[in-house]
Formats: C-alpha cells, structure tokens, sequence
C-alpha cells in the first residue's frame, strides 16, 4: 500500500513544473495563403520539425538514424485562410506526441500533400494523391503547398504559439527532350483510365540502337527495363565527364566521386552501344506512377487496376509498332531490381507467353513465408518476435556488417503519420496497394493492423493465392513450367539490406527441387553484397549497379539463338 502512495505522489508531481506552473498547451497552427490557391484544398496536412538547418525539414524525414519530426492529419476542403490547429493528440514519428519533444531550437515546416478525388469503376470514390511528373514524392510533388521553415525554440514549458502560412508552391516539372538517341512517349491508357475515372497515362523512355535510321527494314528485339519512376533515361552520355566536375562523396557506398565514376560509365555505355559487335536492341525505362506510388508493380491488382494488362497490351504495342519492335513475346525481355527485380519476375510469371526471360535482381518479396523478415502465413504480429516474456522489434534495415538503423515497426508508423489509408506513397503501403483485396470504402484491406502489427489472416490468404511468386509457381507448375523454362535469372546479395536474399533462398528450394520440368534457369548470390546485387561477382556492387542495361546481353542473345520460332528474323537488327 505504501508503494501505491509513493507511485501516486510521484505521477502527480511529474504532471506539474518544477515553479508549480502546468505546461503550455500546444498549438500550432496552420494556413494557407490565397497566393497558392483560391479553392478548397483536400489532403494529408504534414508538420515537420529539424534540429537542424542543413536543409528543409521536408527533406529529411526518413526513419533511419537521422531521422527528424513529422505529425500529420487529414483535411478536406481546407479553404484559404482557414486555419487548422496541430497539437499533441496528433500521432507522429518518431516522437508520437508533441508534448514530449524535448527542449531545444528546430526549424518548423509545414506541407499540403494535395489528394484528388477519383470514381473508380467498381464504384467507391477515393481521395488519393496524383502524380505529377515526380514520381510520388511527397516533398517535391508539383502543386503541394508548404511554408519555408521558421526557427523555433520548445522551452521545458513546451512549444510555444506557432502560427504557419503555407504560401509557396512547388512548380511543374519540365518534360525531358527528344534527342537523336532517347525518344519520350506518353500514351493514354483505356484501360487505366476507365478503372480509374479519369484520363491516366504510361509513359517511356526509349533508347534507339545504332543505326536505326540508316537501317529502316531492321526490327528490333526489345529490353525492358522495370524500375522505380525515371525521370528520363538514366546511365547514357554521349559526352565524357566533365574534366573539372567536383568529385562528390556517396556516403551508401562509402566511394569518394561516385558522381565522376556515374558519368564516365554512362559514356562508357554510349560507347559500348556504338561497337560493331553490340547486337542492335530497343531498350525502354517505362513510367507508371499511380495514385499510390512511383509505379505500379507492373501487376493487375484490385486497388490500382489492370495496370499490367495495360502495360503488356497497350504500351508496349505501341512502342513497338511506333520504333519497328519486332511485337513477339521471344524478342522481349525483362529486367531490374528491387521493385523492378519482382516486376521482371512477376511479368513473365503472370504472361509467360508474352516475355521470353527475365533477369531479376535483389527482388522485393517472392516468397511471403519471408516478407522480408515476416512470415505471414504463420507469424501473428509483423512488427515483434513471437516471446513470453521480451518484446523484441522485428529489424527492417541493416547494413553489410548487420548494423540495425530501423525497425519494421518505425517504418510503418512513419507511413501512418505521411498518409493514412496506405496512401503514404512508401513501401510497405504500395505492397498492401498492389497485393490487398479493395475494402469497402475503395482503399487496400490492410494486411496488419498499421499501430499494432497484428496480422489478417484472411488478407494474407488473399496475397498468397495473388501476388506470391513462389507459391503461384507451385501451384502452377504442371501448367507454367514448359512456359518458364530457361527464362528464370534471380541475383541477390547475402547481406541485402533489407532481408530480400531469405525469400530468393525459398524460391531456389523449390526450383532446384523441381524436375517436371526442370527450370533450366539461374539463382546466384553476391557474398556480403548489400542491395542491390545484379550477379556481377567480378565488380563491386555500386559498379555492377551502372551496367544492367549491358550485363545480360550475352545471356539474352544466348536465349533467342535457343528459343527463337523456326523463320523468325534473326538478321535484319545484326549489322
């Protein structure tokens, strides 16, 4: 009892301060100026706070080790001049309320990422952010609004009276240009646009071959390359390095001038692509941004619609007629990494016939027993190991030596405060986007519960029979493998930072077991390689990374000489 007491006391003593004065209650408010906007606004409000100046606090959120303050709600018809008001009932990360952000100067920002209002085909109305050209960034996204951060100081009493005016606006983003060697094409999609309610697009980046004008009766086989969203086609120069450019230092490889080492293999790609023995190719980097993320997954799904039919039936076609492809599914081929290395693989397991092999590396997930670290078929939480007495986080992120710097728990939390609904536009969110059931309201069903990481079983159940590479490929081997055959290539490093390698070793498990027929493919592994491994054993990873539009040529032309149809063209794209 006299415990009780004493705890008693103590709670009530720590509820005032020290000069028996209660802390001052937060309120920071925020508004919009008529100079970015005269109409009603709807979207995620963000308030963001740095215990720094070494760049906008819109810039460096992020839930690693550095990670700096974010509250964020929603708001509908939001109208100039109208103020909303943030205090510490509002859910943030990587501190969760407001009243306990400890003493000290900060730099305060805040931001209107915008959401429009969509009437899907199957009939729900959605709000959710458009792309306009950056691919699904929050802080650079044209049209949001935000307020240049402020200098602030939070005393013991706590965060004084802020009042914000959002009055600058970001700006469009400029189209890249053709040029002699790279095409841009936009195309409106049917497809997309009847499921979504309103005109949506793909786009592409095309890399012409040599002699494509010299030559107009060759047709081309075509390279595809998945990947997050580009703003242009990436890794090709005509010109050397500039000779005074100022070496810059890539902290993720610990590489001094990785900018000068980019650039010169960029021109040793133009160079490459110039030789006569190079085989003549279309290769294409495709944009296809949703609502929800910087891309699609390449995949039908029921939240973001039919956005691989939309890709393998209308863009590519296009592309092909438009630059003399060849239009056969044994001229294509699939390759990336990441996202891009589970859209290679997924593409070609969902049209077998229409892609003739891919080259995936460090895939996102292809085996949900390991979703990176969960299983969830078996596990019931994400975010803590299974134990009696300790709650242990399940880590997200590590480095080459397994040094922690985010757990899945942190991850998940951060994309609840930049977007509810899985409309954050972050990882885990686009996975629940692509692979979830559509809920009743037209947003993904979440597979977990995004506070406490407890886990649907029925939803999994759902991903399982979809979206699980592995295990659809099980399923269906007596009628996917003859179609399959020779055209599997998966690379991963044994330390990717996020765990990817535990789902590629399930997936080997079953295709080297597997003799009816046998896959007739490749699965190799970097040793000690970081994300994101490309089966180069002979380069370091921040090298091999620059060289995927060259590095499985001789792979791909190894496979038209075995599997090309009896009179197709193999000699008009040779010269």
């Amino acid at each position: 009892m006299k415990r009780i007491f004493l705890l008693i006391a103590v709670i009530c003593m720590s509820s005032f301060q020290s000069n028996n004065e209660v802390a001052t209650p937060i309120a920071v408010t925020i508004s919009f100026s008529d100079a970015v906007g005269t109409e009603k606004m709807d979207g995620r409000l963000l308030l963001m706070l740095a215990n720094n100046d070494q760049t906008e606090p819109r810039f460096q959120i992020n839930d690693g080790l550095k990670a700096q303050l974010i509250y964020g709600k929603n708001v509908d018809g939001m109208a100039p001049n109208e103020k909303v008001v943030f205090n510490g009932e509002d859910f943030g990360f990587p501190i969760v309320s407001m009243a306990d952000i400890p003493p000290g100067d900060y730099y305060v920002q805040a931001l209107l990422h915008k959401y429009e209002t969509f009437n899907l085909a199957t009939g729900q109305t959605v709000k959710l952010p458009m792309d306009d050209g950056e691919g699904q960034q929050w802080n650079r996204s044209p049209g949001n609004i935000y307020s240049k951060p402020i200098k602030v100081t939070i005393t013991e009493k706590g965060i004084p009276d802020i009042n914000i005016q959002m009055d600058q606006i970001i700006p469009p983003i400029e189209e890249p240009e053709d040029t002699e060697w790279i095409k841009h094409i936009k195309l409106k999609s049917e497809k997309l646009s009847e499921f979504w309610g309103k005109d949506m697009y793909l786009g592409a980046h095309i890399l012409l071959p040599k002699g494509f004008e010299e030559h107009p009766e060759a047709k081309y086989p075509l390279m595809i390359f998945h990947g997050h969203f580009p703003s242009d086609f990436g890794g090709f120069s005509t010109t050397p390095p500039d000779p005074n450019m100022k070496p810059e230092y890539s902290a993720r490889f610990n590489v001094d001038g990785y900018n000068i080492i980019q650039e010169q293999e960029a021109y040793d790609f133009y160079k490459r692509w110039n030789e006569p023995d190079f085989p003549r190719f279309i290769i294409i980097q495709i944009q296809h941004p949703t609502p929800y993320y910087d891309d699609s997954y390449a995949v039908n799904s029921a939240s973001q619609g039919p956005y691989g039919d939309a890709i393998t039936f209308e863009l590519i076609p296009h592309i092909e007629k438009k630059f003399r492809g060849m239009g056969e599914g044994w001229s294509r081929f699939l390759y990336g990494g990441s996202t891009g290395g589970w859209e290679a693989l997924a593409v070609q397991v969902k049209y077998p016939d229409e892609y003739n092999g891919c080259f995936a590396a460090c895939p996102d997930p292809i085996d949900f027993r390991a979703y990176c670290l969960t299983n969830i078929y078996e596990d019931t939480n994400a975010y803590y190991y299974n134990s009696n007495f300790k709650k242990l986080e399940v880590p997200a992120h590590r480095d080459n030596l397994g040094q922690i710097q985010s757990t899945l728990r942190e991850g998940n939390h951060l994309e609840l405060v930049l977007g509810d609904k899985s409309r954050s536009g972050q990882q885990w969110d686009i996975w629940e986007a692509t692979y979830s059931p559509q809920g009743e309201d037209g947003y993904p069903v979440r597979l977990w519960d995004k506070m406490s990481g407890d886990i649907n079983a029925d939803v999994a159940k759902y991903w399982q029979e979809n979206y699980d590479l592995r295990y659809i490929m099980e399923r269906d081997w007596d009628k996917l493998g003859d179609k399959l055959k020779g055209k599997i290539h998966i690379y991963c490093g044994d330390m990717d930072n996020y765990y990817l390698n535990n789902a590629v070793y399930l997936m080997e498990d079953f295709l080297e077991s597997t003799t009816d027929p046998y896959y007739e493919g490749e699965v190799a592994y970097g040793d000690r390689a970081e994300h994101c491994w490309n089966g180069d054993p002979d380069q370091p990873n921040y090298i091999s990374r620059l060289r995927y539009n060259t590095m499985y040529v001789p792979k791909i032309m190894k496979r038209i000489a075995e599997s090309a149809p009896k009179g197709a063209d193999l000699t008009s794209w040779r010269y």
